[in-house]
C-alpha cells in the first residue's frame, strides 16, 4: 500500500524471517467478511513487484525514537521518517525453556511439532483457542489429553451449546478427506537450516495462516484415527521429567476409557503433566496453545510507549502509538479508541491484515496532511474460519462480550448439520455464531449493522421454514 502511494520514496521492510507472508486467494464474502489464504513467499518477489521496497533481513536490536533510528541485529542503523511496528505476538508458553513443551505459532514450530508427533503415542494439549481446536481435530493415531481451563471447548469462539454441537466430530472415526493444500514453503537456498528439536520461543517466525494445518501430516504412531479425552476446568500445575516423577512415587492415569474407574498407567513416559484437578498423565510431549502476548520487548528500552492492559502498544484511531511518527498494526498493538458497540479487537489474521492496510492509509494521509475516517472494517467484528470441517462465522458480540445480563439468546440447531445462535439486546441483533452452511451471514451482518428493531418477529427470526433473507433484502 505504501509502495503504491509513494513510488519515489524508499520503503524498508525489516524482518528476521527469510520469507514474507503474502495474502492470496482473497475473497470479499460480504461487506465485512473476508476469506483468504496466507502463503510464504521469498522476499525477492516483493522487491521485484515494487522497486522502491528494500527488504532487510535482520532482527531489530533497538529503537531510538528520539533520534528516529532503528538498529538491527546485524550491526546496521536506519533512519526513518515514519515507522510502523508490526512485530506480531509470541506464544505464551506454559513453561519456558522445557524441551518437552512446544508452542505453536509459526511455520517453523508447526514443523517441529509434526516431527515430534510422528514418534508420539500420547500428547497433552493445553489451551482452548483456535489453534488448540484445530490441532485436536487434525491429530490422528495418537492419544490426546486436552486440558482446558473452561467448562467447554473453544470458549474464545463459542458458548457451551456450540461446543456440544461440535464434540461428536471428535469421536467420529470416519474423517473427511482433507482439502488439498495450496501452501508452499520456501527455505533459504545454500544455508542449511539447523534442525531444531524444538522451536525456541525467542526465535520468532511469523504467525501461521488460517489454513496452517493443511499439508502437514499430523499423524502419530497408532493405527486408530481419533482418541481425545478432555479434562475441563483445570490448568497445568507442574511438569515432571521421568526421573522426578519416579521420585514422587505417585501413580499416573492411563488414557481414560468409557468406564469411569481410572486405571494406573503401566507405561513409563518421558514427561508427566500434573493438573490442578490432581490428575497426572504421562505423555511424549506437551503442546502449549495458550494464546499469545504482544511482541513489544525489542522496542521498549529507552522509549516511553503507552501500553494497553494486554501489554500491546496503545494505538489511537489512526494507528498512531504514543510516540511521534511511530504507528503499530496487528497483534503487537492494542486498539485504544472508543470502539463501535459491535467491534472488539482479537488477535486474528483477518484483523492484522485490515490494520496493516489501514495503518498504511493513515501514514500516507499524515504525510500528505490529509484527514482520514476510521476504516469500515472496524464497524463490525466479523470472522470466518473452519473448525472440525464446519464453516464457522462469528459476528459482532457473538459471545455477548461486555453485555452483562442485558441480552437474550436465540438458538437453532440441527444435529450434525448447523448451529445458529443470535445475541439480541433490546430487540436488536448485536451478535451471531453460525456453524455449518447456513447462508445467513450476509443477512445477519446487515441486521447487526442497521440495528433494526426485530421485536415483531420474535422466535420467527430463526424459523427454518421462513426465508429470512426475503424479509430483509
Amino acid at each position: 500500500k505504501l509502495a503504491m502511494e509513494f513510488p519515489s520514496e524508499e520503503i524498508f521492510l525489516v524482518t528476521a524471517s527469510p520469507v514474507i507472508k503474502a495474502v492470496t486467494n482473497f475473497r470479499q464474502v460480504s461487506k465485512t467478511l473476508e476469506e483468504f489464504d496466507v502463503e510464504e513467499q521469498p522476499s525477492s518477489l516483493l522487491e521485484k513487484r515494487y522497486p522502491n521496497i528494500k527488504v532487510i533481513q535482520s532482527g531489530v536490536k533497538q529503537l531510538r525514537s528520539d533520534e528516529h533510528k532503528i538498529f538491527t541485529e546485524d550491526g546496521k542503523e536506519y533512519m526513518y521518517e515514519k515507522l510502523c511496528l508490526c512485530a506480531g505476538a509470541k506464544p505464551k508458553l506454559i513453561f519456558e525453556g522445557n524441551p518437552y513443551v512446544l508452542g505453536i505459532r509459526d511455520t517453523d514450530s508447526a514443523q517441529a511439532f509434526q516431527k515430534n508427533l510422528a514418534q508420539a503415542e500420547r500428547i497433552v494439549v493445553v489451551g482452548n483457542g483456535g489453534i488448540a481446536l484445530e490441532l485436536v481435530y487434525e491429530i490422528q493415531g495418537c492419544e490426546v489429553i486436552w486440558a482446558i481451563k473452561d467448562e467447554a471447548i473453544g470458549n474464545t469462539f463459542f458458548d457451551a451449546g456450540a461446543a456440544e454441537f461440535l464434540i461428536p466430530k471428535l469421536s467420529a472415526e470416519k474423517r473427511e478427506a482433507p482439502i488439498e493444500c495450496k501452501r508452499t514453503k520456501y527455505t533459504m537456498e545454500g544455508s542449511e537450516k539447523k534442525e531444531r528439536a524444538i522451536a525456541a520461543s525467542d526465535k520468532l517466525g511469523s504467525a501461521l495462516g488460517p489454513d496452517w494445518h493443511e499439508g502437514l501430516s499430523l499423524k502419530g504412531t497408532k493405527e486408530f484415527s481419533h482418541k481425545v479425552h478432555i479434562e475441563i476446568l483445570c490448568e497445568v500445575k507442574k511438569i515432571h521429567l521421568q526421573q522426578e516423577f519416579l521420585q514422587l512415587q505417585q501413580t499416573s492415569s492411563a488414557f481414560p476409557k468409557e468406564e469411569k474407574n481410572v486405571e494406573p498407567d503401566e507405561v513409563l513416559w518421558p514427561v508427566y503433566v500434573e493438573l490442578t484437578n490432581g490428575k497426572i498423565y504421562g505423555c511424549n510431549f506437551i503442546v502449549s496453545a495458550t494464546g499469545v502476548v504482544p511482541n513489544v520487548t525489542p522496542f521498549l528500552a529507552g522509549n516511553n510507549f503507552a501500553l494497553g492492559e494486554d501489554g500491546g502498544l496503545k494505538v489511537d484511531k489512526h494507528m498512531h502509538t504514543s510516540l511521534p511518527d511511530i504507528y503499530a498494526a496487528g497483534d503487537i498493538c492494542t486498539a485504544s479508541w472508543e470502539p463501535s458497540p459491535v467491534w472488539h479487537q482479537m488477535r486474528l489474521w483477518t484483523q492484522a491484515r485490515q490494520m496493516g492496510w489501514y495503518a498504511a492509509k493513515c501514514m500516507a494521509a499524515d504525510t500528505l496532511g490529509e484527514s482520514i475516517d476510521l476504516d469500515f472494517s472496524f464497524e463490525l467484528f466479523a470472522h470466518v474460519t473452519k473448525f472440525f470441517n464446519y464453516k464457522v462465522v462469528v459476528l459482532g458480540k457473538y459471545n455477548a462480550q461486555g453485555l452483562g445480563l442485558d441480552h437474550e439468546l436465540m438458538l437453532r440447531c440441527t444435529k450434525g448439520q448447523e448451529y445458529v445462535k443470535v445475541v439480541m439486546q433490546s430487540g436488536r441483533m448485536v451478535g451471531a455464531v453460525l456453524i455449518g452452511d447456513t447462508d445467513l451471514e450476509e443477512t445477519f451482518e446487515n441486521l447487526i449493522l442497521n440495528q433494526m428493531d426485530l421485536s415483531a418477529y420474535g422466535e420467527d427470526l430463526l424459523n427454518p421454514d421462513i426465508d429470512i433473507e426475503d424479509y430483509f433484502d
